[in-house]
């Protein structure tokens, strides 16, 4: 079993791609509100004995309700990773045009790690690229190479997340990126599920080269929970569980996975969620669940932030 880790993307910002988010969340997703249900999840998971928690500067106040909550006595043992690269411009708006701007630059790597610093301080163990693409200006851009080589350098681990049909190649490419003689990345992110396991492979690779290897979006954005297809529905009937424990089994038994990312927006979810634990199954199973990655990505590109 991987360590477990709770992610922050459902619960820091009133808008996100999530189904089952819906009735998740509070009716009126006002600052307090989204501050009070975020709060409860962190509880649950911290009392379930999940001590590791995943955050990223484009999850609106994310990092912010996490430093107010980090402070509380008692949580000294919780292990803080974040992303750069993605700034959030939703301006706290379900309805907003745009909920996040991409940009792989020095600039804005210097300014978020400020932004992050200020609010996790050396809690914050993991500083990840978000969402790195083997063709991000990050490879060729000698000053921002450099400005993550001297945060490394200072003792902070640096990783990247990944995204899209091609993660694999991206996972090969920053994996094995060196600055000033020294690997600059310690860890992977990436998506992978039943539907879209097309970076196993060089998730495998990343793991046997010493890279922690994190795994996301374990339910496909909870397609996988509220429509999971006919084969997972009914192993889960089997197993006298929900098809989101199932389907989350599957990704734990992925013998390079280091750890998983849960998603909850809720303590029912995140309940839910972990009943993973009682159910055993082989990395192989449902392996023919798969989607083109091209297809799937495409279709992932279609949920709305809601």
């Amino acid at each position: 079993m991987p360590r477990l880790a709770l992610g922050l993307a459902a619960l820091g910002r009133p808008a996100y791609i999530n189904l089952g988010r819906d009735s998740a969340l509070p009716t009126e997703r006002t600052v307090a509100a989204m501050r009070q249900t975020c709060y409860a999840v962190l509880d649950a998971a911290y009392d379930a004995g999940i001590r590791h928690v995943d955050a990223a500067r484009s999850y609106g106040r994310a990092e912010e309700f996490l430093a107010d909550w980090l402070v509380r006595p008692g949580h000294g043992d919780v292990t803080v990773s974040s992303k750069w690269g993605y700034e959030y411009v939703g301006d706290w708006r379900i309805d907003a045009p745009v909920h996040e701007v991409k940009e792989h630059s020095r600039a804005r790597f210097e300014h978020q790690w400020q932004e992050s610093y200020a609010l996790l301080g050396d809690r914050l163990a993991l500083y990840q690229v978000h969402s790195l693409t083997a063709d991000s200006p990050l490879f060729d851009d000698v000053a921002l190479l450099s400005a993550l080589a001297d945060r490394r350098d200072s003792g902070v681990r640096l990783g990247f997340s990944t995204s899209g049909p091609a993660q694999s190649k991206a996972i090969r490419r920053a994996g094995g990126l060196e600055v000033r003689g020294a690997r600059l990345f310690d860890a992977v992110q990436s998506t992978w599920n039943l539907l879209e396991p097309s970076a196993g492979a060089a998730l495998a690779e990343a793991h046997a080269d010493g890279l922690q290897v994190m795994v996301k979006e374990a339910l496909a954005n909870g397609r996988l929970a509220v429509e999971p297809p006919a084969p997972l529905a009914d192993l889960a009937r089997d197993h006298a569980t929900g098809p989101d424990a199932v389907a989350l089994a599957i990704a734990a038994a992925q013998p390079w996975a280091d750890v998983l990312l849960l998603g909850a927006a809720s303590p029912q979810q995140l309940a839910a969620n972990l009943r993973l634990r009682q159910v055993s199954l082989d990395a192989r199973t449902l392996s023919d669940l798969a989607e083109p990655a091209t297809y799937y990505w495409k279709h992932r590109a279609t949920l709305a932030w809601n």
